[in-house]
């Protein structure tokens, strides 16, 4: 799965959950059909999610050893990075 499938997986988890938790337990098969139904509405709330991700710049502390572990501070990228967030230079 590319970083792009899960974030709108991620998205539209959350949206039905929101919906859910808004309108009831009873609205969840309503707010998956209106994932399907209503393109104008979830790609603008899909264009607010992706730019609320964007917003997020995340900075690492300076490693406690000189020289750190670059290793282990690649890998604390990759990740943060995979969840479609940005890690500051």
């Amino acid at each position: 799965m590319t970083k792009a499938e899960k974030m709108r997986e991620q998205f539209e988890a959350q949206f039905v959950e929101e919906y859910v938790r808004v309108l009831g337990k009873g609205s969840r098969e309503i707010a998956a059909h209106t994932l399907a139904a209503n393109p104008p509405l979830v790609s603008m709330c899909w264009w607010a999610w992706q730019a609320s991700r964007e917003a997020v710049v995340v900075e690492l502390p300076a490693p406690a050893v000189p020289g750190g572990n670059c290793i282990r501070d690649h890998a604390i990228r990759e990740a943060i990075e995979a969840q479609g967030l940005k890690v500051a230079p």
